[in-house]
């Protein structure tokens, strides 16, 4: 297994691209408004300080271990669990995270298609002239419509698509490399305007002032779950991606540049949000009434307001793609090695086959309201699949599967690239693999499914 990547199988070509593609997978909606929020209402700088030791731990050695068993397959989610466990059932897992990112892309997209609608009407000043209340009943009206998120959602699965039908170095490398920093550029103007409106140091507390009344053990738990999921984890995506790196790449540090780049990203993102949260006297809210009813309203109020929420929508839409692209490239790469499937037929059929779902999704807020699987929506029975069930079981089996079942000397050789270099931090990566990371991520697989009084 020495060498670069076999000629006949597209890779990445450079460091950045690994690191764009995967922070970009990892940086998506979320890190835009739940993770400010969750931060805010969590202890704020106490909670920060145990969520960055839960990714410093957990969510990098998780990380990693993905990357290893990509890297050392050369093989999508599903095939590398046969080559490196031949004549064993570990493949079920590379199946659940196929299924992963094939659930998770269709409902995306839902949420991903509203914000090409809210670009737009950003572009066309559709906002302008309007109160709260008015803001607030376009999204409803929006939300609750049929032709028009429908059309956002498969425009947003055409996006994808379109990318992912150029291949790995001239589609996902391509177009990530510009997309991550056109991200980061657009998210710190929004961050300098922010802290300078006048008010905006209350945001700046209720972000970073450590509250420690507010720990306890529930809040620990939410800590160690958005360590978990904020980066991507259990879903294929990192498994893919690592079979695309190169024999050379030094995975540890990669891994942690693609931590730093997701946790940077999100704890800017509350450094743009809650300033002007604040300055303007709206109380912060979770989720999507933040992002498509608060913030639109606070754009109508900011001096310049008209070319940031520009800028804002902007953004989230590419937040939002460089996140599709990887879960599309999961179950593509998946089609194309094990079905023998040209990529781009891969493409455009799982493309429509999510688009599908993903329909039936976008209408769980209009036409499909009312038609309920265990007192749940189809947008939110997917969700609630994903995240409580698929991601933290895949994440605590592919742990298990490389501390115990590869065991130490592949992982050894991986992490030195065959000892070339050195990992002094060895003997404890593969402690975390072994017994920390199953412990911890089934703690969040419990709290999702209500053992601790979660969902």
């Amino acid at each position: 297994m020495t060498g670069n990547i076999p000629s006949s199988r597209d890779g990445f070509t450079s460091k950045f691209g690994v690191v764009a593609a995967a922070a970009g997978s990892a940086v998506g909606l979320g890190n835009i408004w739940r993770f400010p929020y969750v931060v805010g209402e969590n202890g704020g700088g106490a909670f920060l300080l145990i969520y960055l030791g839960f990714i410093l731990t957990i969510g990098v050695s998780v990380m990693l271990a993905e990357f290893i068993i990509g890297r050392r397959s050369q093989s999508n989610a599903l095939g590398a669990f046969k080559k490196l466990a031949p004549g064993s059932v570990w493949w079920l897992v590379g199946v659940m995270g196929i299924i992963s990112a094939f659930v998770i892309l269709s409902f995306y997209t839902t949420i991903a298609g509203w914000t090409l609608e809210y670009l737009i009407q950003a572009i066309g000043n559709g906002f302008s002239g309007k109160n709260a209340a008015e803001i607030s009943g376009m999204f409803d009206s929006f939300q609750h419509s049929t032709a028009r998120p429908l059309l956002w959602q498969l425009l947003f699965m055409g996006l994808t698509a379109a990318v992912i039908l150029g291949g790995v170095q001239k589609g996902i490398e391509k177009y990530t490399k510009l997309l991550m920093p056109m991200l980061v550029l657009l998210i710190v103007i929004m961050c300098v305007r922010s802290v300078t409106l006048d008010g905006a140091g209350e945001g700046l507390r209720f972000l970073f002032k450590p509250d420690f009344s507010k720990i306890n053990g529930n809040v620990v738990l939410e800590a160690l779950g958005q360590a978990f999921f904020s980066m991507s984890i259990g879903m294929g995506a990192l498994i893919t991606y690592g079979s695309y790196v190169q024999k050379d790449n030094h995975l540890p540090s990669t891994t942690f540049q693609i931590a730093l780049a997701d946790t940077g990203i999100a704890i800017l993102a509350g450094v743009m949000i809650f300033p002007a949260v604040f300055a303007f006297g709206v109380q912060p809210d979770a989720g999507t009434g933040l992002v498509f009813q608060v913030l639109p309203n606070i754009f109508q109020q900011m001096p310049g307001g008209y070319i940031f929420g520009v800028f804002f929508f902007l953004l989230l839409t590419v937040a939002a793609l460089t996140s599709t692209i990887s879960l599309l490239e999961v179950v593509v790469a998946w089609a194309i090695e094990e079905l023998k499937m040209t990529r781009r037929k891969a493409t455009i059929l799982f493309a429509a086959a999510i688009s599908v779902l993903g329909g039936l999704a976008t209408l769980s807020f209009s036409e499909l309201s009312e038609f309920k699987l265990f007192g749940k929506t189809i947008f939110d029975n997917l969700d609630w699949l994903s995240a409580n069930f698929l991601l933290p079981l895949g994440g605590v089996f592919i742990v298990i599967f490389l501390g115990w079942i590869l065991g130490s000397k592949i992982i050894a050789d991986e992490v030195t690239n065959q000892g070339t270099i050195k990992m002094k931090l060895l003997k404890i990566f593969i402690f975390i693999l072994r017994y920390l990371a199953p412990i911890a991520i089934l703690l969040v697989f419990l709290n999702g499914i209500g053992v601790f009084g979660g969902n």
